[in-house]
């Protein structure tokens, strides 16, 4: 039984935060729950507005311009001819609101904040109530709730059931293979591996998200001849190899880990069947179809799109590199989000019937699991980037865009920071006089990082090297991966039919609101 812990180590320390002047628990007053801050002679204002917030007149002229923009607001009823969704895996609201201040400052949006529309998503697996990456690609992407780690099945399977995995009366169809058999065409663009929970998603049934390959198959029990891994789904599925565009990573899962070389570490990958799938998609297509596969960003970005008709890039072994590493380590050959999601909608656009996209940044979750805040943060203002791109490239009369995730995370945005202050930095000092961190977490590595194992109490932060992308950041409970969170995300929707993503409802509605849009699918659809 997995057990969340979703209260935040900030939130213990911030009831006396900042003073270490102790309360009586019968002391009711303001003062014990709001600590009054000391004026700080040298605090300034330090936002791009910093005069004029200060004035009545700025937050009543900001109220009235937001007022009338609300109030001339139309809806959008067209037909979408494209859908774009972009999942942040493991983009809480905190997450949202701390990127918003690494990106531009606590009054500045990010691109998808702007959308004009915005709703709530229930995340929770039919069996657990915080939920994982793959009974919520299952919701978000075929339109119905299974269980935790299982990917396009119905509740009926259990995690690891070789046998009921195979059923394909439990198996669910997403609305990529919607969008392919109205004519359109779909495709994936993933920060992580290809064959990881989110994008599997949209193209592989599987009674457990770690088979990825034949070998985790055969270590839990199973027949690879009888149950297919994610990759080979990729390769030989239903849905998967009349996908146009695929780009990730994880070439791993694709090569075995003794007769092959990884295109670029030299290394073997993880399979033990001998089989080269990335070759073996290469010769699946039809005669005389251009198939290309890609490896790293130069080619990428020499791919024509009249000239490919499907394309498959993997450029890392495992996920993606974080955007920190690339800056900082000189990782010129892996693209950004964003140049993936240029290169695949040039690609998807050619089709005259429109296309879905799939685009994940996988990587906020990986950084929030490890206590590494710094890089979840800068992942989410990556993934911006790349909606940014995406809504300014395509007109919001045609084309439907869904920004979300597929779940939160135990990460707390808390104490009294000033304003301007380093959103990495600390927020006041506690009870003990030292101080706290504006960012923690309710669970994690950073437990034993900030806890003296001897004493059990905490360590002095400024003693630590902050700078580094790897700090971890405080935890209250020690675990070797952060949990994550079970309250609602927020939808973030611009173009036809945006009005539909408004108030809360279950995750699983999502795919069906897209469907009903862009005129795909068996359910309902905005057209006659």
């Amino acid at each position: 039984m997995r057990t969340f812990v979703l209260w935040s180590f900030s939130a213990v320390l911030v009831s006396s935060c900042l003073l270490a002047t102790s309360y009586a628990e019968d002391d009711d007053s303001d003062k014990r729950y709001h600590p009054r801050l000391q004026d700080d002679p040298n605090l300034k204002l330090t936002s791009k507005n910093a005069e004029q917030e200060q004035t009545i007149e700025y937050w009543r002229n900001q109220a009235k311009a937001t007022v009338e923009k609300l109030a001339q607001r139309k809806e959008n009823t067209n037909i979408a001819k494209n859908v774009i969704m972009f999942l942040g895996d493991g983009m809480s609201i905190a997450t949202v609101a701390m990127a918003r201040v690494y990106a531009g400052g606590e009054e500045k949006p990010l691109s998808f904040e702007e959308f004009p529309y915005v709703g709530m998503a229930k995340t929770y697996c039919v069996d657990y109530q915080v939920p994982d990456s793959a009974c919520t690609a299952t919701a978000y992407l075929t339109g119905v709730k299974g269980n935790m780690d299982t990917i396009g099945v119905n509740a009926h399977v259990k995690v690891g059931d070789c046998e009921a995995g195979r059923n394909r009366s439990t198996h669910t169809s997403s609305i990529g293979q919607w969008a392919i058999d109205a004519g359109k065409d779909a495709g994936i663009v993933t920060t992580a591996r290809v064959t990881h929970a989110s994008p599997a998603g949209l193209y592989a049934h599987t009674a457990f998200r770690d088979w990825e390959d034949d070998y985790y198959v055969k270590q839990d029990g199973c027949d690879p001849d009888l149950v297919d891994d994610i990759a080979e789904q990729l390769v030989y599925g239903e849905t998967a190899p009349r996908l146009r565009v695929i780009l990730g990573g994880g070439r791993r899962e694709f090569i075995d880990r003794d007769i092959h070389q990884d295109y670029e570490t030299g290394k073997g990958g993880y399979r033990s069947d001998g089989r080269h799938l990335i070759n073996e998609w290469l010769k699946n297509g039809p005669v005389g179809e251009n198939r290309t596969f890609v490896w790293k960003r130069s080619d990428l970005l020499a791919v024509d799109p009249h000239r490919t008709d499907r394309l498959l890039g993997m450029f890392e072994p495992g996920h993606c590199a974080y955007n920190l590493d690339k800056v900082k380590d000189n990782l010129d050959e892996e693209p950004t989000l964003a140049e993936m999601v240029d290169k695949a909608t040039d690609i998807l656009s050619i089709n005259p019937n429109g296309f879905f996209l799939f685009v994940e940044g996988g990587r906020i979750d990986h950084g929030h699991h490890d206590n590494r805040a710094k890089y979840a943060i800068d992942e989410t203002a990556e993934f911006a980037k790349a909606i940014e791109l995406a809504r300014k490239k395509f007109s919001e009369e045609d084309t439907l865009i869904v920004v979300t995730s597929d779940h939160s995370h135990s990460v707390s945005f808390a104490g009294y920071p000033s304003r301007g202050n380093d959103i990495f930095g600390t927020a006041g000092n506690g009870r003990d006089g030292l101080p706290y961190m504006t960012i923690s977490y309710a669970n994690g590595p950073g437990y034993s990082k900030h806890v003296d194992k001897d004493t059990g109490t905490r360590k002095d932060v400024r003693t630590m090297n902050r700078d580094s992308v790897k700090f971890d950041f405080p935890a209250m409970v020690p675990k070797d991966s952060e949990t994550h969170g079970g309250e609602d995300v927020a939808v973030y929707a611009s173009g036809p039919w945006s009005h539909l993503f408004t108030g809360t409802y279950e995750q699983n509605t999502l795919p069906h609101m897209m469907a009903y849009a862009s005129c795909i699918g068996k359910g309902l659809k905005a057209c006659p």
